[in-house]
Order: C-alpha cells, then structure tokens, then sequence
C-alpha cells in the first residue's frame, strides 16, 4: 500500500489442505465444524469431545439472554424486548445443536412461536428489538426482515413460518439473498432458480466494489442457497466466483468483518467444502521470490488439517504461487504494515481529560473524562466502541466502572449529542517512566472509522 511507513511490512505465507483454513476449531461456530468434519470422515474423538463441551457451555451461556416472552436479545432481560435477527439465529443454532448435544425442544418453540407473533402477511417479519448495523437497516425493508435464520426445524414444527407471496421487485438485495437460501431449504424450485438468477444478475457489479459487513453476509447467504441441498445441480461457475470473493474477505485470522458475517460465511465454506472431493489429495505448492529460495510445501491426505506458514523474507517483493498434483488446498499471504494517522474527515469526536492532571499524592489516583459523539454522514453511527486504555500499573475503580455499566445498553449507537463517560483509576503497581495511554473509538461494523486520542 502506498501509505505504509517504509521499513514496517511483514509478510507471512500459509498453506492448509483444507478450505476451512487455519484455527479451524477453536475459531468456527462448533455446529458447522463438526457437521463439516462428519461429513468429510475427518471428525476424531479429540475434536469431537473438545467441540460438544463448546457447545454445552454455549447453549447454557445463551440462555441468559432469553426473554419470558421466548425471545432473546444482545443484553438478555437489560434490553426492553427480544430482537428478531438474535430470536431466529438462535433457534436455528438450537436446532442445528439437538443433533449433538441435549437441547430443551421448549427454547426452540418458545421463540419460533415468539417469531410468528411477528409475522407480516407477506411473509416477511415484523423488525424488533435494537439492529446496531446501519447497513442492515438500509439493506432491508424498514418494517420487515427476512426468514433466513429461521430453518432447522421450523418448517416441520410450523409450515406457516415459510410463505412465498413476498414482492420480488419490490425487495433488497439482502431479502432476496435470504429468500434463496430459504427456499432452497424449503425445495421450492421455481422460487429458488428465480431469485439466484436475479441475484446474478444484480450482483456481478456489486462484487467489484469495496466489501461491507453485510455485502459479506449477503453473499454468504447466496453461497449458501447454492450449496445447502444436494437436490439441486450445482452451478460451478456462480460458486467459485462466490467462494473466491468470499475468500479474499477473511482477515489473518481466518474471520471477517464482525460476528454475523463470520457466523454465516464460515457455514458457507464449510457447506461448500464438504462438496469438494475428498478421497484424493496430494497437492505440492512451490513459492518463489525474486530475490529469496523456494519455498516447497507438500500436502497429502496425512497432513491435511496441518497449518504451514512460513515469513517472506523480501518484503516488499514479488513472488508467483505454482500448484501441481491432484486436491484442493488454501494459500493465504498475509501483510502486517504500520500507517501514519489517517489523514480523513474524522466521523467521531474524542476529547479526553484526566483531573487532576498530576497526581502526587502517596496513593495516586486520578480521574478520566472522556466525551464523545458521532458526525459522521448518518444520522448515528452503528455499534460503537470506546477502549479506555490503563497506564501501567494503574487499575480501574470498580465503582466506576459499574456507574458506567449502569447506562451502558442505551448508549451503543453515538449520535450527534455528545456521550460523556467518566472513570476512575488508581495506582495498583508503582511503574517508573510511565508512558502516556491512549482512548479509541470505532465502529464495531466499519473499523475503518475510528479516532485516536
């Protein structure tokens, strides 16, 4: 990149016989890992034993955040009602998770009849609860979401969930997107083979563009209708152009943007990869630089799910990838750079002030104000986030910390009217030389825009 500070580039090349890619287990949503292991006869008592205890403690954990009324919510009974995107993935992950671990059928018909409370005669859903993602919100219809967490189950235990009288010409891109995958669950052809081809057609442009979020979890989605019903003849072409778009989004980690298109688009790949030929797979990968050795990687069936990842010593510099043998694998190169400060509009205003601005007493302590408030293009920002960092050996006053807590729930979107935050910290470990610590907010959908002070 033109802004990087010259003499900071790092560079790693990795390669994994497995599209899943590296971390597998300890990152992806355990339901898909182990159906995608299952179905690929790679599933070993190890991982099997280490993902089902996820499972349990997620399922448990999850519950703290139902509602009376079935539904639930990002911050359980602290918010005012249930949200109908949280409501409908987790009955979804109830019901994918029953085939794994014990689940109480009443959690998932107590939100799948919450949902139906909310249906709209379009067969739509009535949007509830807090949506933090303004690109969701420009995504869909104002009043009505769609039915794409809603499917494991749902449609043997409430046929009434699935209708198909929605106004195609009249619905978003992202509808449409969960309409496919809904149908093609549901085994409606005609329905399904319309909306992939007007999703083709309307998409093509869009791929071209600078990723979002929800552009991530969108096509996730359409991946997904194609890949989620062996009844259907696979359009190869539609789905490398997909896999491979969806692949150049993960990050070095092997995520995306936030959770929810991490959730989704880790469900697509591991659906689509258990479609690709498993039996023969010995694939040799050679690496080479201008100025650098080769690099020789050898995957074959015994190493396979083995991450090798090597630095690139010429950084910058240019290197070509050759392939050769028979198998699937993932490369991935990986650049860590530094950058001046961005030079752009700020969307946020961060001041910070510490009172007293020097502490000399025997047990220092000192308090941090810190406001700040959104002016960016929107009317509020999505879901923000404010890291306070601690001086070291300094230690936040817990009083403090649960004044703060106490309207917490209400301020995660930032508007023009200016948040103010104030917390106390006091000296837990004298430290000489201290250096000075920095407040950051972002934007938890668009990392992008944040301030720094």
């Amino acid at each position: 990149p033109a802004e990087v500070l010259e003499g900071s580039g790092r560079a790693t090349f990795s390669v994994i016989g497995d599209i899943m890619g590296p971390n597998m287990v300890q990152f992806a949503p355990n339901i898909f890992i182990l159906q995608y292991l299952n179905k690929t006869k790679q599933l070993d008592p190890e991982i099997e034993d280490k993902a089902l205890k996820f499972l349990r403690t997620g399922y448990q954990r999850q519950l703290l955040y139902k509602h009376d009324d079935g539904s639930y919510s990002a911050f359980g009974k602290a918010d005012n009602q249930g949200n109908t995107w949280l409501t409908a993935f987790v009955a979804r992950s109830f019901g994918q998770a029953s085939s794994h671990i014990y689940i109480n059928k009443d959690h998932v018909h107590s939100a799948l009849l919450w949902l139906q409370k909310h249906q709209l005669p379009s067969g739509c859903f009535q949007s509830v609860g807090k949506l933090f993602n303004n690109d969701l919100k420009v995504w869909l219809p104002d009043m009505a979401v769609g039915v794409g967490g809603i499917q494991c189950g749902a449609q043997g235990c409430f046929p009434r969930l699935f209708h198909s009288n929605v106004t195609l010409d009249k619905t978003s891109l992202y509808v449409k997107a969960l309409m496919a995958y809904v149908f093609t669950l549901s085994k409606d052809m005609e329905m399904r083979e319309q909306l992939l081809d007007m999703l083709e057609k309307e998409t093509g442009r869009l791929l071209l563009k600078e990723s979002s979020s929800s552009m991530i979890e969108m096509v996730a989605y359409i991946l997904l209708a194609h890949v989620s019903t062996p009844d259907f003849a696979l359009n190869e072409a539609s789905v490398n152009k997909l896999v491979h778009w969806l692949s150049k989004q993960r990050n070095a980690f092997g995520g995306f943007a936030s959770t929810q298109d991490t959730v989704v688009s880790l469900q697509a790949l591991a659906q689509y990869a258990a479609l690709i030929p498993q039996e023969i797979r010995d694939v040799k990968v050679t690496v080479k630089g201008k100025e650098t050795s080769p690099l020789e990687f050898h995957v074959h069936r015994n190493n396979k799910l083995v991450l090798h990842q090597v630095p690139l010593l010429a950084v910058p510099g240019i290197y070509t990838v050759q392939a050769a043998g028979n198998g699937c694998v993932y490369v991935q190169t990986t650049l860590y750079y530094n950058i001046p400060p961005p030079k752009r509009e700020e969307v946020f205003v961060l001041d910070v002030e510490t009172v007293p601005r020097e502490c000399d007493g025997v047990r220092k302590q000192l308090d941090i104000h810190v406001s700040v408030s959104y002016v960016g293009e929107r009317e509020t920002s999505n879901m923000a986030l404010v890291e306070v960092e601690m001086l070291s050996g300094f230690i936040p006053v817990k009083r403090s910390v649960k004044c703060i807590s106490a309207h917490f729930y209400s301020s995660l979107q930032l508007g023009k009217t200016s948040l103010k935050l104030n917390i106390s910290v006091q000296q837990d470990v004298a430290v000489q030389n201290l250096k000075a610590a920095t407040v950051y907010v972002y934007d938890y959908y668009k990392p992008g825009e944040t301030s720094l002070t």
